[in-house]
């Protein structure tokens, strides 16, 4: 694998971080914006987020996709209020380093068929998992900026701080 088990760890725990960094800048009244009808609104989105990455790691750890574990994780999800939905987002930090740090190299170079695809098991959550988690804190940025909050520019979003002063892009 590219990255060693404890870089995997590390970048995913970084997601976390900016993940947590940008719902900070969430103006409360707008919990429930969304750009259009069919898409999930903003705390929507941080509910889905609670239970996206720590599945779609365990699946890559059984080989199994869980259904029932699944749905019974977005139930749950569904019920927390927004502090406890960024409990849990942060609760993210040392769930991957459980779901993970059992794992050796050769378990994540082994093989899983997931959806209808083939990769090794560390392919898999580099690709579902992590990129995932950039791909939906880019879309909760899009969300910050399209309701109101200009100010937040690319160190918001790589980053996960504010810019100084005068590095506004």
């Amino acid at each position: 694998m590219a990255l060693t088990k404890a870089e995997l760890i590390a970048s995913l725990q970084n997601e976390v971080r900016i993940l947590l960094h940008l719902a900070s800048k969430i103006d409360r009244a707008k919990l429930d914006y969304r750009p259009t009808a069919n898409q999930r609104s903003t705390i929507e989105l941080l509910k889905y987020l609670t239970v996206m990455g720590p599945a779609l790691v365990r699946a890559a750890k059984t080989g199994v996709f869980d259904t029932v574990g699944w749905t019974e994780a977005e139930k749950a999800a569904q019920e927390r209020d927004l502090p406890q939905t960024l409990a849990a987002l942060g609760a993210h930090v040392d769930v991957y380093a459980s779901l993970l740090g059992g794992m050796s190299e050769a378990d994540l170079r082994g093989e899983v068929e997931m959806f209808g695809a083939k990769s090794s098991r560390g392919a898999f959550i580099v690709n579902q998992v992590l990129c995932g988690c950039a791909a939906y804190r880019t879309q909760l940025f899009l969300y910050l900026k399209a309701s109101g909050r200009p100010e937040l520019n690319t160190m918001n979003l790589w980053a996960g701080m504010d810019a100084p002063m005068g590095a506004q892009s």
